[in-house]
């Protein structure tokens, strides 16, 4: 087994730039895609494709962000979970995931009262209806329809955070992981011979794959190279292809194109997760693609929600038309998320972790006051902000 270089201190290390960078390239592209390649809320059932046909080739193509996002997940939820107990892991995310998310769901709700911009609803209901289901996140297990269609990624996410934290519970190790992704793997296969609606639904076995290639990923990059690992990406790829072109959404259906385009694209992605793992792109290293992927997830929660209004409200018009109007939502969404994650993110996750931690360490210690002045909280280690961990020991045997 080939190791990677030992850090001698990870509290100093470098943070992962690469991933950061990845990350804002994911959002990205699927904000295209929502832009001007599909039939989206934001043009009001018009088909973005025809709108901007000169970018609908490859913008069409852009919801394959989300596969990458899958996998960035599996990649940073595991080296975010390690050596963590499953009551930190959940304040972690909690904290992460919950502040944007919040606003975004007011903000949405807010700018259908002031404009009426809202995505499509049915007969009898409405925004009111669905903003407090939607406020817990779990909307989708309720069969409520979310607020934003975006939303739906986030009821995966928890899906699998829900499994990570039961394997934190359980104990973190190499071969526990090892034995883990094995098992999902099969398990997904099952899931979907059997058509049963119940194990699909606790173990996603489109997604899957993505969020298993990402860790193991992770424990390549760790840990380093071994042929056990490569295999379980290599099962993970053929799964995601034969997944995504199978079962793709009629709305990004592109008959004689999709079948080839996409195995190409989630090869490039699998190659580009490989060379992170392998830490062949360490010399991305510019400090503003931190800045990026701390943006990214609340542009990405908000990009339809902001884009839609301004549509609404300034288009068609007679000054503004189709290549005014892209550059403005583009710009528009861009700064929305820059402000949300400097006025809301973090004066929120700087409020709510430490009050949190405290919460947790009650729990812990059966409602019992605290004897002592509690320590201080962690510092977050979420998929955002988060460093290069030192090396560790040799791997245990995989049980």
């Amino acid at each position: 087994m080939t190791r990677p270089p030992a850090l001698a201190d990870a509290s100093r290390a470098p943070r992962l730039r690469e991933l950061d960078l990845l990350r804002f390239i994911a959002v990205a592209a699927i904000v295209l895609h929502h832009f001007a390649g599909v039939r989206s809320t934001v043009w009001s059932g018009r088909d973005a494709q025809k709108v901007f046909p000169e970018l609908a080739p490859v913008a069409h193509f852009g919801y394959l962000g989300v596969q990458l996002a899958f996998m960035i997940s599996g990649f940073v939820i595991l080296m975010a979970a390690w050596d963590r107990n499953a009551g930190d892991f959940a304040v972690a995310r909690f904290v992460r995931i919950y502040p944007a998310y919040w606003f975004s769901v007011l903000l949405s709700f807010g700018l259908f009262l002031a404009s009426g911009s809202a995505v499509p609803y049915k007969d009898g209901d409405g925004p009111l209806q669905r903003v407090l289901p939607n406020l817990t996140m779990l909307q989708d297990g309720m069969h409520v329809a979310p607020l934003e269609v975006v939303y739906w990624v986030l009821w995966v996410e928890l899906h699998f955070y829900v499994l990570i934290a039961l394997l934190a519970r359980v104990g973190i190790t190499y071969g526990r992981c090892v034995t883990f992704m094995v098992s999902w793997l099969l398990v997904g296969a099952y899931a979907k011979e059997s058509g049963s609606s119940l194990l699909h639904t606790l173990f996603f076995p489109d997604t899957a794959p993505y969020f298993i290639a990402g860790m193991a990923f992770f424990l390549i990059y760790r840990f380093g190279s071994n042929i056990a690992l490569w295999l379980i990406i290599a099962a993970s790829w053929a799964l995601s292809v034969h997944y995504l072109v199978n079962d793709i959404s009629p709305l990004n259906a592109w008959e004689g194109v999709h079948e080839i385009v996409i195995p190409v694209v989630l090869s490039v992605l699998f190659a580009l997760m490989a060379l992170v793992a392998l830490r062949k792109l360490t010399w991305l290293s510019w400090r503003g693609f931190t800045f990026l992927g701390a943006v990214a997830y609340p542009l990405y929660l908000m990009h339809e929600t902001v884009a839609r209004t301004i549509v609404k409200v300034f288009f068609p018009h007679p000054i503004i038309d189709r290549l005014t109007i892209l550059p403005v939502i583009t710009a528009s969404v861009v700064v929305a998320g820059i402000l949300v994650h400097l006025f809301v993110e973090r004066p929120l996750q700087a409020l709510m972790r430490p009050r949190l931690a405290s919460a947790m360490a009650q729990i812990r210690r059966g409602g019992a006051p605290p004897t002592e002045e509690p320590p201080p909280a962690p510092p977050a280690q979420d998929d955002v902000d988060v460093r290069r961990p030192a090396q560790d020991s040799p791997p245990a045997t995989v049980p």
